[in-house]
């Protein structure tokens, strides 16, 4: 489908804007936006509703500056967390210069209150039809044309984000509809957080990897201190559950749980930094963090 006209811009013309990328739970959203910005900023698992935080990172070229928004999941909300998380959505939707509504292929309904809510948006709107590869062609074009009937979206493609199928072709598909504007961040600049934040998500995505049921939704990671010295950074962690029997678990029959989890974690941040890491998680109670304002405000969830 060809970009609407009004949306066009002078291709001389330097571009920057946010493109931010909505969609249900393992839709794949953290996936394609690790794949366009070439880095994996956001952690990904099997498990639905990983991502907690909106991501951003920074794709850069001579014409133009993507910002991508990986966002968490669109959920019904059960705790005050799951709230933050809805709201980060909609904020992403409000202030994008481009939507990407990512589908499921095998999961493709979308309530009608989600429409309603993708509606609000005044910007382009590219529907990406995602894991092509495990479906017919014929199934595809029947997604296309159901979710281009309630979406309109100004273009849609169709990708394996698994894969990298069609990934480059959506990445220039998407530089067109960006407006003409000046880079918001430096252009050497990949994201906009911080190395404590992407290790606590290196921690955090080991949990979920290697727990099951309700002990990942259960924690969160928080990077207490973080000491750089010539050789070596020094990384000291607690690993939030809500209840004794959650942290029984989570350090496991003589301390092997934990250890486990330190292991896997500190070869992926030593890859992550270009250092070797020394790091300390210790297990702490913080019982119903999920439903508390005041530790989600600290921990960054809530205004």
């Amino acid at each position: 489908m060809p970009p609407a006209a009004s949306w066009q811009t002078n291709i001389n013309m330097h571009k920057a804007g946010y493109v931010n990328i909505i969609g249900k739970p393992n839709a794949g959203k953290s996936t394609l936006s690790n794949i366009l910005v070439g880095e994996q900023l956001s952690i990904i698992t099997p498990k639905a509703s990983t991502t907690r935080h909106r991501i951003l990172g920074i794709v850069n070229t001579d014409q133009y500056q993507m910002v991508l928004s990986d966002t968490p999941g669109i959920i019904e909300p059960a705790y005050k967390l799951h709230e933050s998380m809805m709201n980060a959505v909609k904020d992403s939707i409000e202030d994008a210069d481009v939507l990407i509504v990512l589908v499921d292929v095998t999961n493709r309904e979308l309530k009608e209150e989600h429409i309603q809510l993708l509606s609000k948006s005044k910007c382009p709107l590219m529907l990406i039809i995602n894991k092509i590869d495990l479906v017919s062609q014929a199934e595809v074009l029947v997604a296309i044309k159901e979710l281009s009937e309630r979406l309109h979206p100004a273009e849609v493609f169709a990708i394996s984000a698994l894969n990298g199928i069609n990934a480059q072709g959506l990445l220039e598909s998407i530089a067109r509809y960006l407006p003409e504007h000046e880079p918001y961040y430096p252009k050497d600049q990949l994201t906009d957080r911080n190395t404590r934040f992407f290790v606590s998500e290196i921690i955090r995505e080991k949990i979920f990897r290697l727990y099951e049921k309700e002990i990942p939704y259960s924690t969160e990671v928080i990077v207490h201190d973080y000491k750089e010295e010539q050789n070596i950074d020094k990384i000291y962690a607690y690993i939030i559950v809500e209840r004794d029997s959650q942290k029984g678990i989570i350090v496991g029959r003589n301390g092997e749980g934990i250890k486990r989890i330190g292991v896997e974690a500190r070869k992926d941040i030593e890859a992550f930094v270009q250092k070797k890491v020394f790091l300390d998680l210790r297990v702490k109670v913080e019982e119903n963090w999920r439903k508390n304002e005041q530790k989600l405000k600290h921990w960054g969830y809530l205004e």
